[in-house]
């Protein structure tokens, strides 16, 4: 992960607009050369959190088409208590495309929020033969 180019704004609470998909903690095993959490482990965690919403829609195989943006906007540390956020931006005939907003607790300033990573990523519903189908909007 590159170094960040501005003070982190520290905020006092977590999305109300968007769903809570994922909490996790990396460990010292997720650590890069610099000592902080290696940005391909991010990656990974965003994936999975991306993809909760969209499996309401899949209802059965799918599959991540594109990664339409990623942005690393300050280092992620041993121990920090990570919250993905996920919210739907659009949904096509077999797709779904959503925001990933990424939220780093510190171990040390416990009720206090820093935006590590935002991205958006595009899944697509699939047949048993890797075919895109028809996506279904969730009831309720």
């Amino acid at each position: 992960m590159t170094a960040p180019t501005a003070a982190p704004a520290v905020l006092k609470s977590l999305p109300a607009d968007m769903e809570l998909v994922l909490k996790v903690i990396p460990m010292p095993a997720d650590t890069n050369g610099n000592g902080d959490i290696f940005g391909g482990w991010v990656m990974a965690q965003v994936d999975l959190a991306g993809s909760v919403i969209p499996a309401r829609y899949a209802q059965g195989r799918m599959a991540t088409v594109a990664v339409n943006e990623f942005i690393f906007k300050q280092p992620v540390r041993v121990g920090d208590l990570l919250s993905f956020y996920a919210a739907v931006t659009r949904v096509g005939r077999t797709s779904v495309t959503v925001k990933v907003e990424v939220f780093a607790e510190r171990i040390r300033q416990q009720g206090e929020y820093v935006k590590v990573t935002e991205a958006s990523l595009t899944y697509v519903a699939i047949d048993e033969n890797g075919r895109p189908r028809p996506v279904v909007p969730p009831k309720g």
